[in-house]
């Protein structure tokens, strides 16, 4: 009698233990893969279309193991964007602090979930047919509860242990490591307008998305990968799909053409600046970076006196003017005052940044200003100037 219970209690699955491991990994990669694939690059930015077949089945996985509500996570997501790094983000560590991010980011998404503007003016396109209304939305919570179920059924008491962590994967890595992490440690391709980072080259254990630098500078590219040696593991997913004729890519970020032979500026050169003006002011600040480390001894001197540290220096030039406070702009233009050549290079990142911002000009207005600003940049007498705008000339 007792080993008919002991049996029963088993589960219908008897796996070794390291069976157990790779069925939590597998599925927990699944749950990841949907909230990439339908979720963010379909539902949030419309980078590629999915036939219904897989659509559906990422909603109903969703359901089972994260509770998520598309219309939900897509309006919020949307908002991050909108709003990113501002008081309105719905969940920037540089507003709430990397700290709450990491442990609560789950919670910030919750308590965004229930503001009713943020779900009418972001949550546009999203289902809203039978199955979402009576099921998915009106009983979010229930699918996690069947998934208990589930894995009792099929694991016994270890499939409780089973669920506990599908049930932390994705506040920990999505909700915690993606939008804390990623916003406050690791590399940029991309200048981005934001705090925005790549955790890392290798995107496989949150589906893609540890390339989240790479995600803010092209939004709405299907592939999150940019450089040679970046895997994104969700895009290998989403070519898979594509071969099968269940789904269809509209989007991917554009490369830079360098024609060598351009000596002068034209349309092309501006349509090209625009596109990757991330990656134009990524190289820029580059080309700052070695000019700061020149005279970085001098700078830490002249900043003392009016009580800046040579890390705050360093973070205000290199950062988007815009992002500094009034009072640091001031402290800034008085430092980089007495050094004239990165003052130079510094008030020139400006300027060439308000070109591609002058929305009001004329193509012809802006391509002469970008001429004129290669012009300067090579009468400057400063070398990185020269050989950046030179580049900047190849442009196509």
């Amino acid at each position: 009698m007792d080993i008919d219970i002991v049996s029963a209690l088993s589960g219908l699955i008897d796996l070794p233990w390291w069976g157990y491991i790779v069925v939590t990994l597998v599925i927990t990669h699944i749950t990841i893969a949907s909230i990439t694939i339908y979720l963010h690059r379909h539902s949030a930015h419309r980078a590629l279309d999915l036939h219904p077949i897989p659509s559906h089945f990422f909603r109903f996985w969703l359901w089972l193991t994260t509770g998520m509500v598309t219309k939900e996570w897509t309006a919020i997501h949307r908002k991050h964007h909108a709003k990113c790094e501002t008081l309105d983000d719905p969940h920037s560590p540089q507003i709430f602090g990397i700290k709450k991010v990491l442990t609560e980011g789950a919670e910030l998404y919750r308590l965004e979930g229930k503001n009713k503007e943020t779900l009418e003016r972001y949550g546009h396109g999203t289902p809203d047919d039978w199955i979402e209304r009576n099921v998915y939305s009106r009983f979010s919570a229930s699918g996690v509860g069947l998934m208990l179920i589930i894995n009792f059924i099929l694991f016994g008491p270890i499939g409780l242990t089973i669920w506990a962590i599908q049930m932390m994967w994705t506040p920990v890595f999505a909700a915690g490591v993606i939008n804390g992490i990623g916003h406050y440690w690791g590399y940029r391709n991309f200048q981005a307008e934001d705090a925005s980072r790549n955790v890392a080259p290798w995107g496989i254990l949150i589906g893609g998305e540890e390339l989240h630098n790479n995600h803010h500078a092209y939004p709405t590219s299907a592939k999150l990968s940019n450089k040679w040696f970046e895997f994104d593991i969700g895009w290998l997913y989403i070519r898979i799909l594509e071969m099968m004729g269940l789904a269809t890519v509209k989007k991917i970020a554009p490369k830079l053409n360098i024609n060598k032979t351009k000596t002068q500026c034209d349309f092309d050169t501006l349509q090209a600046v625009i596109a990757h003006r991330y990656e134009v002011l990524a190289k820029y600040t580059q080309s700052l970076q070695a000019m700061f480390k020149k005279e970085v001894e001098h700078l830490r001197e002249v900043a003392s006196h009016h009580g800046i540290d040579g890390n705050t220096l360093k973070r205000w030039i290199l950062a988007d003017a815009k992002t500094l406070q009034e009072e640091e702009r001031i402290k800034l233009n008085l430092v980089l005052s007495k050094t004239k050549n990165l003052d130079k290079v510094y008030t020139m990142r400006e300027e060439l940044v308000a070109i591609w911002q002058r929305s009001t000009a004329s193509k012809d207005e802006l391509v002469k200003q970008l001429e004129d600003w290669c012009h300067r940049a090579e009468e400057s007498g400063i070398e990185v100037l020269e050989k950046f705008s030179r580049r900047l000339r190849c442009y196509a």
